[in-house]
């Protein structure tokens, strides 16, 4: 069993800020755990598009309006000002003096901006196309500076440590909700161990990986939402789901992100007979619609027509030695697959890329469950409402981690460690199947075209009731198999997952209107449009 301050589960932009934030009193005690064996593997280390700053003809009132605009009308005004009016200042102490981040810059040595999908002005920095994994490696290394900070990795959470579920005590019932840790799998040496804290902070990332399409990592299957669920915490606007118009569709790349950037810089979307077609579904913007408005062009065109994937031509707007020098990885990629971008457009679709919902949060953090926290893409602070703007993720991960981590001691002053004997020991003496993987990946598998199929960019009210049905069905039998096997990480991933599912169907079910990312062909706001 471990103690600690503080329990941070995830280990990406928003669990760093947060553990760098508390890391500063050297009095306190912080432990930062992730399932991969390298910590730098997280969603933000895929973050390839950049972080937004604020650009030299830009303001806070512009990025609250383009948050908002995106948002669909359900972004909460409060956290727009929030990211817009603190982003620059704390991205500028923890990114560029603390964690020393090497930004582009131009030929001047001033920071490089670009422009993003409904973005109003250039305000966007970047390294390359590879600003995710240059952000997290820094942060990495400055958490590893930090003799405060204990980061385990192959460490999975399995369940939160609440009280009263996990008291003994029965007139703990009467006392309100209140999380005291988590129970930890060792994937190395196959053991659950607790570890308590006085307060816990959930920065487990997103959900893509229960869609068969996406640009997530393979962690990314919903485990820190769910654990919140069963411990009782509020889910909010679990049913926004953003899809990225364009993954790369070529054989042995599926799923690579083609950042939204590529078309920031002037890239263009065709038809496979090389037609431009976005004039038809946003006169306005075109390329740089809003990204659900993208996805579902990309989305019908492919549909009607009966394309396997749309194009996405750079190589005709910008020079061949800028785009390797600005597409660096994605070029790379490409060319690994056969595709040079430089003479040929990249063959794309949509994927299932970000959840916009999450765990209800307060601005500063805190979940409905006292003493427990979530930040970053797990969180529901509101700001993206029903369609994430580009680039604005890693920014909220930064500011949210970091008031959460002002806002901790406060809350943790005082407060004294349940005693380890009121906390259950993990009992394993009953489990006797071991876990089987090819069980785990046909159940994974069968989850991931549920939700491509009936939760995916077209909802309606029948594919959204037969997904519940056959989630529904399909957790009896993992909950079933569960309870008599071992633990893996995958099997953990598994229960997680199809809970995952089933929190997203039945929030798109229950929200008859369309907005954003949520589109219901059979809305009572008018579904019959396309867009």
């Amino acid at each position: 069993m471990k103690t600690t301050d503080v329990l941070i589960i995830g280990s990406g932009i928003a669990g760093a800020a947060v553990a760098l934030k508390l890391a500063k009193d050297p009095q306190r005690h912080i432990i930062m755990i992730t399932r991969e064996s390298d910590p730098r593997e997280s969603n933000s280390r895929w973050a390839q598009g950049g972080i937004i700053h604020r650009g030299p003809d830009d303001n806070a009132d512009l990025l609250v309006h383009d948050i908002l605009e995106a948002g669909a009308g359900a972004s909460l005004p409060e956290a727009a000002r929030i990211v817009a009016e603190e982003g620059p200042r704390r991205l500028e102490n923890l990114l560029l003096t603390e964690a020393v981040v090497g930004f582009d810059r131009d030929p001047g040595g001033e920071l490089d901006y670009t422009q993003e999908a409904a973005h109003s002005r250039r305000r966007i920095l970047h390294v390359g196309d590879g600003t995710g994994r240059s952000i997290v490696e820094a942060l990495t290394e400055a958490v590893r500076r930090q003799p405060n900070i204990e980061l385990l990795t192959n460490a999975t959470a399995v369940d939160l440590i609440t009280y009263p579920h996990h008291s003994r005590n029965p007139l703990d019932t009467y006392n309100p909700v209140t999380c005291y840790g988590a129970y930890v799998f060792d994937r190395n040496g196959r053991a659950i161990h607790r570890t308590l804290a006085r307060a816990t902070v959930l920065a487990t990332g997103g959900l893509g990986r229960i869609y068969r399409n996406t640009t997530n990592p393979l962690g990314a299957r919903g485990d820190g939402l769910v654990m919140a669920h069963r411990a009782g915490a509020r889910i909010i606007n679990a049913e926004y789901i953003q899809f990225h118009p364009t993954a790369l569709e070529v054989p042995g790349a599926q799923g690579f992100l083609i950042s939204e950037a590529v078309r920031g810089e002037g890239g263009t979307l065709l038809t496979p007979e090389g037609q431009p077609f976005m004039q038809k579904y946003d006169p306005q913007w075109r390329d740089l619609a809003p990204r659900d408005v993208v996805a579902r062009a990309i989305h019908h065109e492919m549909e009607t027509n009966g394309y396997p994937y749309v194009l996405l031509d750079i190589g005709s707007h910008m020079p061949a030695e800028q785009l390797r020098t600005r597409f660096p990885n994605i070029y790379a990629e490409c060319l690994r697959v056969g595709l040079d971008i430089t003479r040929e457009p990249i063959p794309v679709v949509p994927a299932a890329h970000y959840s916009c919902g999450g765990v209800a949060v307060n601005t500063w953090g805190e979940t409905t469950i006292k003493n427990l926290y979530a930040v970053g893409e797990v969180a529901c602070t509101g700001l993206h409402g029903a369609n994430r703007l580009a680039s604005t993720s890693l920014l909220e991960g930064l500011v949210f981690g970091e008031r959460a981590a002002e806002h901790i001691p406060g809350q943790i002053a005082g407060l004294s460690y349940p005693e380890p004997d009121s906390i259950p020991l993990w009992d394993e003496s009953n489990l006797t199947h071991e876990s089987d993987p090819a069980l785990i990946q046909g159940d994974m598998q069968t989850i991931q075209n549920i939700m491509w199929h009936y939760v995916g960019l077209i909802r309606s009210g029948d594919r959204l009731s037969r997904a519940i049905r056959e989630l529904r069905h399909l957790q009896n039998e993992i909950e079933m198999f569960y309870r008599k096997t071992k633990l893996s990480d995958s099997l953990i991933g598994l229960r997680n997952a199809v809970e995952a599912g089933l929190l997203i169907a039945q929030a798109a079910r229950h929200n008859r209107q369309s907005r954003g990312c949520h589109y219901r062909t059979d809305s009572v706001n008018g579904g019959d449009r396309l867009l």
